[in-house]
């Protein structure tokens, strides 16, 4: 796998372990940056995300020029592009965390607290949980039914139905992933995911949306 990918960081991202993840699912080539000059080069991008919506959104905004890289290499371009959990969260239009903060706007939808309608369901839901596809998939064969790790306490609503690509139920459905043409957000970690997810990132790096 001689194409770059480019895992963005800035500050919010499991970095290291996605880093290792990508490696140990056959990519050779990572570029751990926050340089909008690499992104612009590298042929599929990975977005992670771990803390509030806002802290991510702020950071990733405050590397000047990134947003405009990603946006021309990923919607202009269509470069493959895989965004994991608060990565996935902040295509959406706009997040509820802390306050309202606009995301990237790539996928319309908003970003809401998990709604505890019972009194056995912990939030953060965290843990091992199923990954059943939506009937309206349109990863292309990216994701898969299986078992993934998830921790989070806010989770991606889509305006669109057709834009979920796959489910978990924690007290009720939850959005584990959306797509959309060369963009692909999971909830879950991959890297925490054990085979799962070492299947879906080996997937992604062969994928052409």
């Amino acid at each position: 796998m001689a194409d770059q990918v480019a895992l963005i960081d800035y500050g919010a991202g499991n970095l290291h372990s996605v880093h290792n993840a990508l490696k140990a699912a056959g990519c050779t080539d990572v570029a751990v940056t926050a340089d909008p000059a690499v992104v612009r080069k590298a042929v599929r991008i990975v977005l992670p995300g771990v803390g509030s919506f806002g802290a991510c959104a702020n950071g990733l905004r405050a590397i000047d020029g990134m947003v405009d890289a990603l946006d021309e290499r990923v919607r202009r371009d269509g470069t493959p592009f895989l965004g994991i959990c608060v990565g996935m969260q902040l295509l959406a239009t706009r997040g509820l965390e802390h306050g309202a903060t606009s995301g990237l706007g790539w996928i319309a939808g908003e970003v809401r607290a998990i709604e505890v309608t019972d009194p056995a369901i912990k939030v953060p839901h965290m843990g091992w949980n199923d990954v059943a596809l939506a009937a309206h998939d349109r990863s292309a064969g990216l994701i898969e039914e299986g078992e993934a790790y998830f921790l989070h306490s806010y989770h991606f609503v889509p305006e669109n139905g057709h834009d979920i690509a796959a489910m978990t139920d924690h007290g009720g459905g939850i959005v584990a992933a959306v797509a959309q043409d060369n963009i692909v957000g999971v909830q879950f970690h991959p890297e925490k995911s054990q085979s799962y997810g070492l299947s879906l990132l080996a997937r992604f790096l062969e994928w052409k949306p």
